[in-house]
């Protein structure tokens, strides 16, 4: 009788969860959306089109365009930083109305997308670490690595002279890791997009470009087929404007002409400075996520930990199933899953808060619910029979006799898993969350500097962790004692 009044608190406490949840991610969908303020996805790690300045702003020859024909057009609009291929999928999904990437206009991407006017005649090079005096031409790679970045002009290059001189693709998500690659020597040479690939020689990014440019496609901004037509015609009766007046010779002589190739090269100590301020913003938005993940986490953790030492088999396996799919899932593939699958398919709009936090308590909270299932389960069966023999009900038994035991041998347990939920913050980057680890990549665009970025990254992450691992042994010796 008492396990199945446990059994029922347990389902009725988890209907309430799921309500809520359901509550929020309704909400999300049905708030209404102002007619003249459009989401625009773009990748911020692509200079000089687009990335993020010292103070924070987006800028860059599609932020400028984007800025002026919204003010030529009279819309207004909020900027979601992606990342190209993220940005791409948030526009399949609906989580954005438009992108403006550096997007190529292609055949392929026209089936899916409607493309505006072109706003950027580009075309491909290819470059080399500096201090390589060897490869010069296309017959100097055979038998060689080359960096490409996924779903660009010089991904698509690369791929149709790839078997004509023999050498092997290696893709990456970002320009600023294809050109490390590069400079380290696990690749010889990359393919980019001249402007970019010209811009940062300028700013020092360690690499010259050793070919012509090859005739390559124009940019375009993308919508959804059939969706966000007023968005479209307003994007391209303003750059129409635009280029009638001298206002688009002036934002790409910014950002291309001789005066952007002046760069001012700053100490090491005064770029990591610089970008602290940003890095610690990062941090505590990977703490944040982190500790409300937790306290998800363990709620759920809880509930299915109950579950699976409970005496009702179809309540333990539930929560079998519940550990064994969210264990099963690479993080990665259940964020995808979760912030454009589940959208895509119902069609609403989530929040990047409620999706990250969803796929982090949901991916925590499989392994909290066996930390609680171990701990209860490790301690002494006879304990149990003991206290139930003595006349003490089963619930109250829990309470006062196994419990308190238990969390002594939980406590380095949900310590540890603090640990590891909160490096896999990091993991979410891949759908657009600036936490720590995109905070550095989004400097490392800017600044070309790896070394000394990464550098203070992993410093920081050291400090939190061992912080927590010190907290963790701290609350393990006092349990002990108590």
């Amino acid at each position: 009788m008492k396990s199945k009044k446990l059994a029922l608190f347990t389902i009725s406490l988890l209907i309430f969860m799921l309500t809520g949840l359901t509550g929020l991610v309704g909400n999300a969908a049905a708030e209404p959306k102002s007619s003249k303020t459009y989401v625009i996805g773009t990748d911020i790690t692509f200079a000089p089109f687009e990335f993020q300045d010292v103070n924070g702003k987006f800028v860059g020859i599609d932020m400028d365009l984007l800025e002026a024909i919204a003010q030529d057009q009279n819309f207004s609009y909020e900027v979601k930083p992606l990342g190209f291929n993220a940005a791409v999928q948030a526009l399949e999904a609906k989580q954005v109305d438009g992108v403006i990437a550096g997007m190529s206009i292609t055949d392929e991407r026209k089936q899916k997308f409607e493309l505006s006017e072109p706003y950027f005649e580009s075309g491909v090079v290819m470059a080399v670490s500096k201090n390589n005096d060897d490869i010069k031409s296309y017959e100097d790679l055979k038998g060689k690595k080359i960096a490409v970045k996924t779903g660009t002009e010089g991904y698509r290059f690369a791929e149709s002279i790839a078997t004509k001189y023999s050498f092997t693709i290696v893709p990456f998500d970002e320009s600023a890791q294809m050109y490390e690659d590069v400079k380290t020597g696990n690749s010889v040479a990359c393919f980019d997009d001249y402007p970019v690939l010209a811009y940062g020689v300028n700013q020092n990014n360690g690499l010259k470009i050793v070919t012509k440019k090859e005739a390559g496609g124009s940019y375009g901004f993308a919508v959804n087929k059939g969706m966000n037509q007023e968005l479209m015609a307003k994007f391209n009766a303003g750059l129409a404007n635009l280029q009638a007046s001298d206002q688009y010779d002036q934002i790409l002589e910014k950002y291309l002409g001789d005066s952007a190739s002046q760069t001012v090269v700053k100490s090491r100590g005064g770029l990591i400075l610089e970008s602290l301020p940003a890095l610690f913003k990062g941090l505590g938005k990977t703490l944040l996520y982190t500790i409300v993940s937790l306290f998800v986490a363990l709620i759920f953790g809880l509930i299915f930990g109950f579950m699976k030492v409970g005496q009702n088999r179809f309540l333990r396996g539930v929560a079998t199933v519940f550990v064994d799919v969210f264990r099963g899932i690479p993080l990665i593939v259940l964020a995808f899953f979760i912030y454009f699958g589940i959208p895509q398919a119902f069609g609403f709009t989530m929040p990047l808060f409620l999706a990250a936090i969803l796929t982090l308590s949901l991916n925590t909270g499989a392994y909290v619910t066996e930390i609680i299932r171990g701990g209860i389960q490790s301690i002494d069966r006879g304990q149990m029979e003991a206290a139930r023999s003595l006349g003490l009900p089963y619930r109250k038994s829990m309470m006062k006799i196994i419990i308190p035991q238990a969390i002594r041998i939980m406590i380095p347990s949900l310590i540890n898993q603090m640990v590891i939920t909160l490096k896999d913050t990091s993991i979410l980057s891949a759908i657009g969350l600036v936490e720590l680890t995109q905070s550095g990549k989004i400097i490392i665009a800017r600044t070309f500097a790896s070394f000394d970025i990464w550098l203070v990254v992993a410093i920081m992450y050291l400090v939190v962790i061992t912080v927590l691992t010190k907290l963790s042994g701290y609350l393990e010796r006092r349990a002990r004692r108590g």
